[in-house]
């Protein structure tokens, strides 16, 4: 699968379906999972089971990470990036930079096999929220 450079709902990331081409890119630990990202709240169901009381929460939720039983994922809303995704149905989703380091564009552009810019361009921006969500607790994280 390739690996693409685009503006997400919250920064400059790679999205790819393909873990391990990810990890490599990143240079990180191939143990540690990625962030699955959904345009369609129905595909989100089918991967991920979300505790009743959270569901309209994370439907509604703009630029925010959930976790649940250490499965990180996000419901994205923003047209722009929501209809990237909808094409494939689901990607793996990673900051664009090394593993612990900042953004460099010509890192990103030397790693990516496609990049989709639409009219926001490629911009750094803040990132999303992070909840874990537990049966009847949630802890946020970031």
């Amino acid at each position: 699968m390739k690996v693409l450079l685009a503006q997400t709902d919250t920064t400059v990331g790679f999205l790819s379906q393909d873990p391990l081409r990810l990890g490599e890119i990143k240079m990180r630990d191939c143990a540690k999972p990625f962030l699955k990202v959904f345009s369609d709240f129905k595909t989100l169901k089918e991967h991920t089971r979300i505790p009743n009381r959270y569901k309209n929460w994370v439907r509604r939720a703009k630029k925010t990470t959930f976790v649940v039983k250490n499965q990180a994922f996000r419901y994205v809303s923003d047209p722009s990036h929501a209809s990237l995704i909808a094409r494939h149905g689901w990607f793996y989703s990673t900051s664009a930079n090394p593993s612990g380091g900042s953004y460099e564009n010509l890192f990103c552009v030397q790693n990516a096999d496609w990049i989709v810019e639409d009219d926001r361009g490629l911009c750094e921006l803040s990132p999303s929220r992070i909840f874990k969500l537990g049966h009847r607790r949630f802890q946020k994280i970031r």
